[in-house]
């Protein structure tokens, strides 16, 4: 691994250990998770590395191979607010961590992506093996729940983006060959194997070749609009509500939005109408999946990719044009954005007979759309995969 050789090259030693938490793909539940939704995932065989050993005088000192400017600070005084970089998500990771434990030593490690950044969560997976590590030096054993909270605690207090916990459960939870199918309001989940005899699947990213921030996307208001028509259905039917930020479509009844949905502003009805069908397409999916039934699953990801575009309204020309692009291939079951939907990439289950196809057909006609972005598109197929472990 590069981040290794960096390593040993800055302090010429070899790291004490290696943190590895895989990227994730969320083929039904997008833009619902922050709403206490119900949302499936898998973690993919790429993802974040860190190469580290520990610092005992309590400094963390990183270093990425995806930027140029290292990061530095120590784990009792960590900055109170961000300092818009990249390194923002593993202060906010400390200043949780510290609030349930004690911490001594830092770090001194080097990051090293799979993949290009934008939509696979990878925010979530550098920050889960940056807790995973600090909590190593510090004899720190975490639970599964713990380190969720902490990471998804740093994303959305510290970096300020309003996430809920899908990409975080993933990169947790997740197992190979099997679908995590989560409720994000009880946090209760199943892991599904694919069933023997079901269609042969693998999972295709596809990188528009153009990156995005969610803290400087247009993420937060989407989450906005959708609280508001929450808050908004609340006030019609007389339910009872408290603070805005405390709002969750999830509390509202679907009989209660399809009784006051045309007093919604066009917008808000739009977003709650993504919730609510999307999490009738979970259900369907997960149904498929237990059946074995790879194609309806992947139509259920096609219609959900339809509905991010039409009512949750994502999406540059590139990442539509990629999606209708990818979906018009033979051995594609299905295919949607992922992550956001701004920029970034989409996902698609594909059927391993026709990757080579794929791979030479969607870039041919993506590239003779946008040839300027030639230098920058990707393709990786993927294995699903366990979530964090440490190496």
């Amino acid at each position: 691994m590069n981040c290794i050789e960096k390593f040993e090259e800055i302090y010429r030693k070899a790291p004490q250990s290696v943190a590895f938490c895989p990227y994730r793909v969320c083929p039904l539940g997008a833009h619902t998770d922050h709403q206490k939704g119900k949302v499936t995932g898998f973690a993919i065989d790429k993802g974040i590395h860190i190469a580290f050993s520990p610092k005992l005088n309590g400094v963390v000192e990183l270093a990425s191979l995806q930027f140029d400017k290292r990061a530095q600070w120590h784990v009792r005084d960590v900055p109170e607010h961000k300092r818009e970089d990249w390194a923002d998500y593993l202060r906010g990771a400390t200043l949780e961590l510290s609030t349930r434990y004690p911490l001594r030593n830092g770090i001194s490690g080097v990051i090293e992506g799979s993949l290009p950044i934008g939509g696979l969560s990878s925010s979530a997976a550098v920050t889960i093996a940056f807790i995973s590590a600090l909590c190593r030096v510090n004899d720190i054993k975490p639970s599964q729940d713990e380190i969720i909270q902490i990471a998804l605690s740093a994303e959305v207090n510290y970096v300020g983006v309003s996430v809920g916990k899908l990409d975080q459960s993933c990169e947790v939870y997740c197992r190979a060959d099997q679908l995590l199918y989560l409720d994000t309001q009880d946090d209760s989940y199943e892991l599904i194997s694919a069933p023997e005899g079901m269609k042969p699947w693998k999972i295709g990213i596809f990188f528009s070749g153009l990156e995005r921030n969610l803290a400087s996307s247009k993420y937060n208001m989407r989450v906005d609009e959708v609280r508001s028509a929450a808050y908004a259905l609340k006030a019609y039917s007389g339910m009872e509500y408290g603070k805005f930020r405390q709002t969750f479509l999830r509390d509202v009844p679907y009989e209660t939005f399809l009784e006051y949905k045309d007093r919604l502003p066009e917008t808000f009805r739009k977003r709650a109408e993504h919730f609510y069908t999307e999490q009738e397409r979970v259900e369907e999916g997960v149904q498929a999946w237990k059946r074995g039934d790879i194609d309806a699953f992947g139509d259920a990801i096609k219609r959900s990719g339809e509905s991010s575009i039409n009512n949750w309204e994502t999406g540059s020309e590139e990442l539509k044009a990629l999606s209708e692009i990818i979906l018009r291939q033979d051995g594609v079951y299905g295919a949607r954005f992922s992550g956001a939907g701004f920029k970034g990439c989409c996902m698609a289950l594909i059927d391993p007979g026709y990757e080579e196809s794929i791979e030479r057909n969607v870039r041919g006609e993506y590239l003779k759309l946008f040839p300027a972005l030639g230098d920058k598109y990707l393709f990786c197929s993927c294995l699903s995969a366990d979530g964090i472990e440490l190496i």
